[in-house]
C-alpha cells in the first residue's frame, strides 16, 4: 500500500491544502493518486457520487487528483453540533450522536472502517495522499487514536510533519512536537517542511538547520505564503473571511454551528460583491443590500444564537428598508413561522417559532437527504446539492426558487425573502449571473475555472519550494 501522510505540529497549519497541492502534483507525473483522511472533524461536508458525506476538504483534494469524491476518502466525519457533542459519520452515513467524552469507546470499531477504506483506494491507485487531524502532540489523545499516528502505524505510511511559521514558534513546535511522542511514533516521521512562510526565507537558515541537527530528521523546504489559497474553498469556520470587492453589500451571519458555508465562495470571489462575514455581538450593517442566512449543524440552536444577537430584529428592519434576504437549508428552515422536531433529530425534542419572513413551516426528521441534484432556477440550468434534515411546506412553495425536477424552496409575496434547500448553486456562473443580476450587480464568470487554474498554480508553487519528488518518493 503506497502512501505517504502529512501530519501537523497543530490544527490549521495548512495540511489540507499540502495535500491538495501534492495531489495535483503527483497527478500531473502522470500517478493515479488519491487523498485520504481517516477522520475529519468539520461541518463543512461535501455529497459524495456514491450518495454519503465527506469533509469538503477532502472534495478538495479529490478534483485536485481529478477524481470525483467518494465515501472512502474520509471514512470518519466528525460534525460538531454542542460544544461537546457530534454527529458521527462512518464511511458516508450517520450512525450515531457521540459526546467528546464518550467518542474514544467507539474507536476500535472505527479503525477497522478506516483500514477499510484506506486499503480500498489503495489497491486502485498508484499513491494515496493522507492528511491527519490536528497534531500527534496531542499524546492525551494517542490512545486509540485513527487520525495520526494510530493511523500510520496500523498502514505503515511515512509521514512528513509540517510547522507553521506564520503563528510562530516553529522551531518550537516541531522539536516540541519530538520531545513528547512515543519514539515509536516518531520513528515515522521522515521529515518536515516550514509552511506559510512571509519574507526572505534564507533569514531562517539557521533555525531550519538547528531543527535538522536537533531532531535528526531532514527537511524538505520551505514553503513561501501562497496568497492565492483565497480561491480556493475553505473547510474550516476558522478561515472564513471577508472580500475586498465593492459594490452590492452581501452581509454573512456567522452562526454558531455554521455549515457548507463554501456557499460564499463564488459571491466572495465577484469584484462587484462585498462580502462581510457578521460576527456576534455585531449589528447588521445599514448598507446591506442582501442577507445570507447559511447552512448550519444545529437549526433549532442557531435560531436562538442568532436572536442572541439581536439579528432578528435587524433582519426585520433590513427588510423595511427594502433589504432581500437569502435562506440557505438551515437558514431557509428559520425564515419559515416554526421548526419542528418531535423526535429529536437536530437536539432536544420540541418546536421553536421562526423567523416569518417565508409563510412555511419545517418539521425535522431522523432521516438525512444526500443528494447531488441538477435542475433549474431563474430560468438556468444549474447543478448543487442537497444534505439536510427536514421537509418544508407552506403556500409560499408555490413560489418556488427551483426545480430540481420538484419544486424546492420558496421565495416570499414581495419577493424580497427566499429560501431553498441547494447547496454549491452559486458555483454556476450563469445562476449566479442572474442571481446577483436581479439585485442589480455584475457578474464575473469563470469561478470553476479558476479553482482548476489555483490548484495548478499551487503545485508549481510547491514544487518551486519543496523537495516534492522526495516526499512522493517516500511512498
Amino acid at each position: 500500500m503506497r502512501g505517504v501522510m502529512i501530519q501537523g505540529t497543530g490544527s490549521n497549519v495548512g495540511k489540507s491544502l499540502l495535500v491538495a497541492g501534492l495531489c495535483r502534483a503527483a497527478r500531473l507525473r502522470g500517478l493515479k493518486v488519491a487523498p485520504f483522511k481517516p477522520q475529519n472533524m468539520s461541518n463543512n461536508a461535501a455529497v459524495t457520487v456514491d450518495g454519503g458525506e465527506i469533509g469538503r476538504a477532502q472534495a478538495l483534494q479529490a478534483r485536485a487528483c481529478g477524481l470525483e469524491p467518494i465515501n472512502d476518502m474520509n471514512p470518519v466525519l466528525l460534525k460538531p453540533e454542542t460544544d461537546t457533542g457530534a454527529q458521527v459519520v462512518v464511511q458516508g452515513r450517520a450512525i450515531a450522536r457521540a459526546e467528546a467524552a464518550d467518542y474514544g469507546a467507539l474507536k476500535p470499531r472505527l479503525m477497522g472502517a478506516v483500514m477499510d477504506s484506506f486499503q480500498r483506494l489503495s489497491a486502485g491507485h498508484d499513491l494515496v495522499i493522507v492528511e491527519g487531524a490536528g497534531s500527534p502532540a496531542e499524546i492525551n489523545l494517542r490512545p486509540r487514536d485513527i487520525a495520526n499516528m494510530g493511523f500510520a502505524r496500523a498502514a505503515g505510511v511515512p509521514v512528513v510533519l509540517a510547522g507553521d511559521i506564520d503563528r510562530g514558534g516553529v522551531i518550537a513546535q516541531i522539536v516540541g512536537t519530538q520531545a513528547v511522542i512515543d519514539p515509536q511514533d516518531a520513528a515515522m516521521i521522515r521529515g518536515f517542511l516550514i509552511n506559510k512562510f512571509r519574507g526572505d526565507p534564507r533569514l531562517f537558515d539557521d533555525g531550519y538547520q538547528f531543527i535538522q541537527d536537533r531532531t535528526g530528521w531532514p527537511g524538505f523546504g520551505v514553503l513561501p505564503w501562497f496568497g492565492a489559497a483565497t480561491r480556493l474553498p475553505a473547510e474550516d469556520a476558522v478561515d472564513l473571511r471577508a472580500s475586498c470587492g465593492s459594490g452590492l453589500h452581501v452581509v454573512c451571519l456567522t452562526l454558531s454551528r455554521i455549515a457548507n458555508f463554501d456557499d460564499l465562495d463564488p459571491l466572495a470571489a465577484e469584484p462587484g460583491v462585498r462580502l462581510t462575514m457578521l460576527g456576534p455581538g455585531q449589528a447588521l450593517p445599514g448598507d446591506a443590500d442582501l442577507v445570507v442566512i447559511p447552512g448550519t449543524k444545529s437549526t433549532r440552536g442557531d435560531l436562538d444564537f442568532l436572536r442572541a444577537q439581536g439579528w432578528d430584529i435587524d433582519l426585520a428592519a433590513h427588510i423595511r428598508r427594502g433589504g432581500h434576504v437569502l435562506g440557505l437549508c438551515g437558514g431557509y428552515q428559520m425564515l419559515g413561522r416554526v421548526i419542528r422536531d418531535p423526535l429529536g433529530a437536530d437536539g432536544a425534542p420540541g418546536e421553536t417559532e421562526g423567523l416569518g419572513l417565508l409563510d412555511v413551516e419545517t418539521e425535522m426528521a431522523t432521516d438525512k437527504r444526500l443528494t447531488r441534484i441538477t435542475g433549474t432556477a431563474l430560468g438556468q440550468t444549474i447543478s448543487g446539492y442537497e444534505i439536510h434534515m427536514g421537509r418544508t411546506e407552506g403556500p409560499d412553495c408555490a413560489r418556488p426558487f427551483a426545480h430540481i425536477p420538484d419544486p424546492d424552496g420558496a421565495i416570499s409575496r414581495d419577493g424580497r425573502v427566499t429560501g431553498t434547500y441547494l447547496h454549491g448553486l452559486f458555483a454556476d456562473d450563469s445562476l449566479r449571473a442572474a442571481f446577483l443580476g436581479r439585485l442589480g450587480a455584475a457578474s464575473q464568470p469563470g469561478y470553476e475555472a479558476g479553482v482548476d487554474d489555483t490548484l495548478d498554480a499551487l503545485a508549481e508553487h510547491m514544487e518551486r519550494h519543496l523537495d516534492v519528488p522526495a516526499i512522493l518518493g517516500l511512498g
